[in-house]
């Protein structure tokens, strides 16, 4: 039997290039594949910041050389920048908070690039992410402090059966002395930790050049006003930082308003919500998600809260025997409430909500709603 022809992904980080070596020591038929997404200027590109860099390419296509593996790179700026990043910036401009790197995975860097690899008869894709896939289901990587299966939540049987993911049992040291073993080039690189296409770090300045400023109210719950803004798509729920008020005591966003330009803030717990709703929740399973007690991560390095899931209406299965199937069937998705154990701090919509049975990811969506512990409405 010959063997399994995969292609790698390879940022030029360290993680895709132990990736790519570990594949190749698996005697897979291995293609390393470098993608293009961000149109950063050359100028702006800063080393450790951001993706996509010249130094990124470069890198990826030496450690390929090492390791002997064909090598390519792959112009996807154009889907990444319809799905990624004018989702992200219409998201904030609705009052949302977006997981970028989630809608990355959903749309390009996962799935996107997956059926790419398909197409051109590779038998699956390899990727850096600190997650295992075993018996066609999706697992919590073992490095708890590097895991990523929240970003991955969306994947299901179609995505998971191709998905190879060779750093699931690694934690972020073994990595590192796996790439100084094999004389890598990218073993000591420091990570990259913020937005690729915001090198800068700077995610409100990046919106008000896209938007322009909008000026607007900052006000209390009952509407008093206690002071100004440039525009509501610089605040996130939770932020108490440079919300440009006086208060005796200090003031967290509880609500953005784009529509009527107003920012909301409050005291810290008036952030505690006990209510969550999910839109276009979906199954790692491929089945509609069922009621019953799971645990929920709200946020990406958030912690895990017990929950009640309850269903709102139904969803669609997928997989290659459901109707329509595949991805997109799967993500049209469903509405789902979790009823929380406990109070959750600054949930802001637009975030993912992940649901594990232990190590094993259910499923998620994304946050819509939410409900204040203070709300009647809360049993």
């Amino acid at each position: 039997m010959s063997a399994p022809r995969v292609l790698v992904a390879m940022s030029g980080g360290v993680d895709s290039s132990v990736a790519a070596a570990l594949a190749v020591e698996a005697g897979w038929d291995v293609t390393g594949v470098h993608l293009k997404l961000a149109d950063t200027p050359g100028h702006l590109q800063v080393q450790g910041k951001g993706c996509c860099t010249l130094a990124d390419a470069d890198d990826a296509r030496r450690v390929a050389g090492t390791l002997g593996i064909p090598f390519y790179v792959w112009d996807m700026a154009e889907e990444f920048q319809r799905a990624v990043v004018d989702d992200f910036a219409a998201e904030y401009a609705g009052g949302r908070t977006p997981n970028p790197c989630a809608r990355c995975n959903e749309q390009v860097k996962v799935v996107g690039l997956l059926a790419r690899a398909r197409a051109l008869g590779f038998d699956a894709l390899a990727t850096g992410h600190y997650a295992r896939v075993e018996g066609g289901r999706l697992y919590r990587g073992a490095d708890a402090a590097k895991d990523q299966s929240y970003v991955l939540y969306m994947l299901g049987p179609a995505e998971l059966e191709h998905l190879r993911l060779p750093l699931g049992g690694l934690t972020k040291p073994e990595v590192r002395a796996t790439a100084t073993r094999l004389g890598l080039r990218t073993a000591a690189k420091p990570e990259s930790y913020d937005v690729c296409f915001v090198p800068d770090g700077d995610t409100a300045g990046w919106l008000e050049r896209r938007f322009g400023p909008r000026p607007g109210q900052v006000v209390d719950t009952a509407g008093r006003v206690l002071g100004h803004h440039r525009g509501a798509y610089r605040y996130t729920v939770g932020q108490r930082r440079g919300l440009g008020i006086a208060a005796p005591t200090p003031r967290y966003v509880l609500r953005v308003e784009p529509a009527a330009g107003r920012v909301v803030v409050g005291e810290r717990a008036e952030l505690a919500i006990t209510t969550v709703e999910l839109e276009r929740a979906t199954a790692t399973d491929g089945r509609p998600l069922r009621p019953g007690r799971a645990k929920v991560r709200l946020r990406a390095h958030g912690t895990e809260v017990g929950c009640r899931v309850v269903p709102l209406d139904p969803a669609r299965p997928h997989g290659p025997g459901a109707p329509h199937g595949g991805l997109q069937a799967h993500r049209r998705g469903a509405r789902v409430r979790l009823e929380l154990d406990e109070p959750v701090d600054a949930v802001a919509p637009g975030q993912a909500g992940v649901l594990y049975d232990g190590d094993l990811v259910l499923g998620g969506g994304t946050v819509t709603t939410t409900t204040p512990r203070s709300d009647p409405r809360t049993p």
